[in-house]
Parts: C-alpha cells; structure tokens; sequence
C-alpha cells in the first residue's frame, strides 16, 4: 500500500461509526474565530460582531449521543423470484434526519418517521445480496453527522423454482401396498409374475390347486411386488452454454448461471422433475457426474424436496470442467435421468453404459436450440454447423441403444 493509500485510509476511517463534526463545524471555528482576531486587530467593530455569531453556534453546540441504527425485516426464506416487500426501521437516538439508500434511491427521512417500505427484486434463482441499506444520520443543527455507514448486507439464496412437468417415463400403475411401480422382485400384488413349484416358506393361500391338480405337484403363484421408482437425477455441471457460440469461452457475471443456458435450463428441469416424481410417491436421488461428494442419497416426501433444490444450488456453485464423469453405486433398476448439454462422446459413453447395466435413461439434452454462430470469425457458421452435426449424431446414437432422447429440454 503506498503512502498515499495510507493517507486516504485513514482520512476514511476518521469518518464512519461515532458523531464527528461537519465541515460547517471547522468552517464556524476558523471563521468565527478569524474574524474575532482581525476585527480586534484591525479595530473593525463590523468584523467581530459578524465573528462573534459563529463562535457562540460551536460554543453552545452539544455533541449527540446514543448510536442511531437502520435495521430491515428479514425477508421470509420460502419468498421466490420476483418482487418482495419489506421495511426498514430508523432508530435515529439523538439525531434529526436520516439518509438511507434504498434500493430505488437514497431517501431523507426524520428520524421519527414510520418504517419506510424497501421493494426487493431478484429475477434469478440462486444466492444474492437482496438489500445494503448504507445510511447517515446529522444531529438537530446540523453540525454533527454519525456515518456514513456501510449496510449490512442481507443475502438470501432463490431456490430453483418447480414447473409443471410429467415426472417421466414411467407409466403409473393400480397403487398397491408401498408403490405404484412394478418391482423386479416378488411380493403381493395384482399381477402375476410366475407360477413355480412350491417351497419352504411360502404361504398356503397362495397355492395354484388348478395347476397342482393337473401336475399332481404343488405349485404357487408369484406376483410382482408393488414399489417406489428408484429415480436418479444425473446432473452435468462441467459447462453453462448459452445459444451464443462467442460467448462459450467467456465466463459470466451477475447471476448463477447464464439466464436460459444450459445449467439454468438443467436445474430448473431436475427440479421440477423431482416434484414430479417425488408427488407421486417414488424415490429421488440427486447426482453430480463429476463431483460425487455433492450426491443426495434417495428420499421421499417435501423436505427431501427442499433438499434437493438446495443441493442444485450447491452444485451450480462448485461448477467447473471435470476431466471424467462417472455415476455411481446405482440402485438396481433404478431410472436414471440424465441432464446435459452433450457435448462430448465421454457423456454419451455414460449413458449408453448405463442403459447397458439394466436400468432406464431418460436423456434430456440442455443445450440450447438452434446455435448462433460467431458473427466475428470467418468461420463461425461452418463451426457452429459441424458442432450441431456432432450433437445430433451423438443424440442419435444413445436412442439407437435404447436410450429415451428429449431433443429439447
């Protein structure tokens, strides 16, 4: 830090929390005091009757005391996008007027005025600063001020908000005793699995006598079990892309994502798709591909809601290129659901693997449609061209393995 910086510094900081005297103060003092002195050295009765004045206002000025506050109502947490209402108190102790910078503009107000109204708005999810109310107070003559105060700032996180979305791939069925969804294992239910030959530990009434009196062999009916859908939620945060082509390589600033990119378009889907699921009774797990750390175990019910729309938000925050993505321990027969711009064969690779082991893949490409190429590069159309080749063949090739494709999100 230079010396100039070191004098600046504490220039600023002879200002701030505590009552301190105004420029009119000093100018009152010198002024009144100058002209007291050449009046009486000048024999200039004009000059100390117009001095005298100014010295007797700093003479009979009392320094306010107290600590005067600006505090605001707290803004609920289930409070969404959009614009929010609330008020800030102004506790002024011994001062007269209050300066406070709302959101609209600052304001000068008497210290005893009612609240004032503050409108919040926020147009994107994720965590923000909602207010900093910076404020001044000036005592009752003007010659002593307490600030200017730096607001506390007040920061609230917008969770992604929940859209009306079918929850998926998986065709609803005559609800049984846990679920609505056929299990790949036996229980008791309406649909018949097998019928087998009797063994040790299976109830009486579930014995075939059509069957058993046919084959003189005891045999049993089996039926599928009823159960919660094991739903995984696979969320691709190495890249934000927006339709722009120019604007992949540059970072974005002022939200949490790009509005209407593909992460923005990835979590807003994943989480309505998990109230979807989630309203109907299955159970929803949330991964990251490349950061496994972030993963939320599988749940039911409205917490587990609200688990999940604040992990997508942690996971939008630890954003960034990974070198390998991987899904991990997967429950068996579970449907994966996998979110992504796709625009790499490593991702695809995954999803076909997956849809190998077993278990269903919805994927849901993110990338937002049709792609605007670069107007700056003489190559920008034929780049963009050949990129949106790559994906649709990429797309192509999980649906040719059995993989469900949504082209858009």
């Amino acid at each position: 830090m230079s010396r100039a910086d070191k004098i600046r510094e504490a220039i600023a900081g002879s200002h701030g929390a505590h009552w301190h005297p105004t420029d009119a103060y000093s100018r009152a003092v010198w002024l009144g005091a100058g002209l007291v002195a050449a009046g009486m050295f000048l024999h200039q009765v004009e000059l100390v009757l117009f001095g005298v004045p100014l010295v007797l206002s700093v003479l009979i000025t009392n320094k306010p005391k107290g600590t005067p506050t600006v505090s605001v109502r707290p803004v609920p947490r289930g409070e969404g996008a959009g614009v929010v209402h609330t008020v800030a108190h102004v506790d002024g102790a011994d001062a007269e007027l209050a300066v406070v910078k709302l959101p609209g503009g600052p304001k000068v107000v008497p210290v005893r005025s009612p609240d004032l109204p503050v409108e919040i708005r926020r147009d994107a999810w994720g965590p923000g600063v909602d207010v900093r109310l910076d404020h001044l107070f000036a005592g009752p003559d003007g010659m002593h001020v307490y600030g200017p105060i730096v607001g506390t700032e007040h920061v609230r996180t917008i969770l992604p908000p929940v859209e009306h979305h079918p929850a998926g791939p998986l065709p609803p069925r005559p609800a049984g005793l846990v679920g609505i969804h056929r299990s790949p294992r036996a229980g008791d239910s309406t649909e018949l699995r097998d019928i087998r030959a009797f063994q040790p530990g299976d109830r009486l009434k579930r014995i075939d006598w059509r069957v058993t009196t046919r084959t003189g062999t005891v045999h049993v009916r089996e039926r599928h079990a009823e159960a919660d859908a094991e739903i995984v939620l696979a969320l691709d945060t190495r890249t934000d892309l927006s339709a722009k082509v120019a604007e992949w390589s540059s970072p974005h600033h002022g939200a949490t994502t790009r509005p209407g990119g593909s992460l923005d378009r990835a979590v807003r889907r994943a989480a309505s798709m998990a109230a979807g699921y989630l309203r109907q009774g299955d159970r929803v797990a949330l991964m990251d591909l490349s950061r496994p750390q972030l993963n939320v175990r599988s749940g039911v019910g409205r917490r587990h809601l609200m688990r999940i729309r604040t992990q997508l938000v942690v996971c939008v925050q630890a954003a960034g290129w990974a070198s390998r993505v991987a899904l991990r321990k997967l429950p068996h027969g579970s449907v994966v659901v996998l979110l992504s711009p796709f625009l790499d064969d490593e991702i695809a690779e995954l999803a076909v693997q997956t849809r190998k082991h077993g278990h269903v893949v919805l994927a849901i490409n993110t990338l937002p449609l049709p792609l605007e190429p670069d107007a700056e590069t003489p190559w920008g159309e034929v780049a963009a061209e050949l990129i949106a080749a790559e994906h649709r063949l990429r797309l192509r090739r999980m649906a040719e393995h059995g993989v469900a494709v949504t082209t858009e999100c």
